[in-house]
């Protein structure tokens, strides 16, 4: 393997390994603790057709290995792509698995999908494969606002899985959307959010594997005093902050930051909630980063932030400043749970609380979140 690396990128717990056929792997030494579904409880005895669309994709690789990670009930699986990656095999379970091209009779027989090929190709395969009689489960933001379909996060509305009988599609939220959603829901359970101001400090993964090539090429180039190329972003994207993700709308926002806002709203089920956000590409490969601002219908106290979160599924609260201890990326990488740190009074207002939030979102920012997803299909409406 090593005489194929073009390029490694390791912290303490994390190995990026990029490589000259323009694959990458991620080695976390964390598993363990990554995994963590030790004890959960088993599924019912019956078994499912998988498909994974946009399998050679960083997410459908993600899919893949969650699947197998968390002993989801597979019968038989199909890998679905692009022509261009039709023909390539991938791994499942000690087996080797051909990729298939995608058409519009690849969902026979089929009883869920997990989509992450892109919102045009999910509008058009989408209705397909529902038709086929199979449930749906799209990444992409094509259906998160039509009202007939659910917008789910596990750990906050999983109820909402029932209404797949619409479209049979589920949408998986947003990546930063996710882990804001699973640390703030306790809070507003318990005593309401009026007010969201959210700042985000986003990995290149979110874009896919040619962003994570580019940082990389653009460090390494910076570093040895080499002329680097754009390609993906337009600035560098190395040692450097680009407040722009995803395109301009008319009122100033990117999409990107709408969809924080719009999809709050949906999956916490409250329109009254105010949401604003600004969201940022930094010089990161793995973890999504939230500086989180709330303000609370009732008064809370930061120590009752802490112990409540302590007590939320999805969540570990990493919050000794005394010891310099509070989430960052490099520990987010590689598992699935949403890491909470810095809680404090904002002493701006009567009822305001600050947050720093941090989650792989590769992992449950979107692989993970999908393949919950399917847990409850599985456990209740299949």
């Amino acid at each position: 393997m090593r005489g194929e690396a073009e390029a490694e990128y390791r912290t303490s717990n994390i190995e990026v390994r990029v490589r000259q056929n323009s694959k990458f792997e991620i080695r976390c030494s964390m598993f363990e603790y990554k995994t963590g579904f030790k004890g959960r409880r088993e599924m019912s005895k019956r078994k499912f057709n998988v498909a994974v669309a946009g399998a050679t994709g960083a997410v459908g690789n993600q899919m893949i290995e969650c699947l197998e990670e968390r002993n989801f009930p597979v019968k038989s699986i199909k890998f679905l792509a692009s022509s261009r990656s039709a023909g390539r095999t991938l791994r499942f379970r000690g087996d080797s698995v051909p990729v298939e091209e995608m058409t519009r009779k690849s969902f026979k027989g089929v009883d869920i999908a997990l989509f992450s090929a892109g919102g045009g190709t999910s509008l058009e395969f989408s209705p397909v494969a529902a038709k086929a009689g199979c449930v749906v489960i799209d990444n992409s933001s094509a259906w998160r606002m039509d009202p007939d379909v659910p917008l789910v996060v596990p750990e906050v509305n999983p109820h909402a899985v029932a209404d797949y009988k619409k479209k049979g599609i589920i949408a998986n939220p947003n990546c930063s959307t996710i882990q804001m959603v699973v640390a703030l829901n306790p809070i507003h359970r318990k005593c309401g959010i009026k007010r969201i101001v959210v700042s985000t400090y986003q990995a290149v993964s979110g874009t896919g594997k040619k962003a994570i090539h580019e940082l990389y090429d653009q460090t390494r180039a910076m570093i040895n005093f080499l002329d680097y190329k754009k390609n993906v972003y337009p600035h560098r994207i190395a040692f450097n902050c680009i407040p722009h993700i995803d395109v301009f709308l008319d009122n100033g926002y990117t999409k990107e930051e709408m969809k924080m806002v719009n999809e709050t709203r949906k999956i916490m089920e409250d329109d009254s909630i105010g949401v604003t956000a600004t969201t940022v590409r930094v010089p990161v490969f793995f973890s999504h980063s939230e500086s989180v601002n709330i303000e609370t219908e009732k008064h809370i106290s930061a120590d009752k932030v802490r112990a409540l979160l302590k007590k939320a599924p999805g969540i570990k609260v990493v919050d000794d400043v005394g010891n310099k201890i509070y989430p960052l990326p490099i520990d987010a990488a590689g598992q699935d749970l949403t890491l909470v740190g810095r809680i404090r009074q904002d002493e701006s207002i009567p009822n305001g609380i600050n947050m720093w939030i941090v989650a792989d979102n590769i992992r449950k920012g979107a692989a993970t979140n999908a393949v919950q997803i399917a847990e409850i299909l599985a456990e209740k409406y299949l």
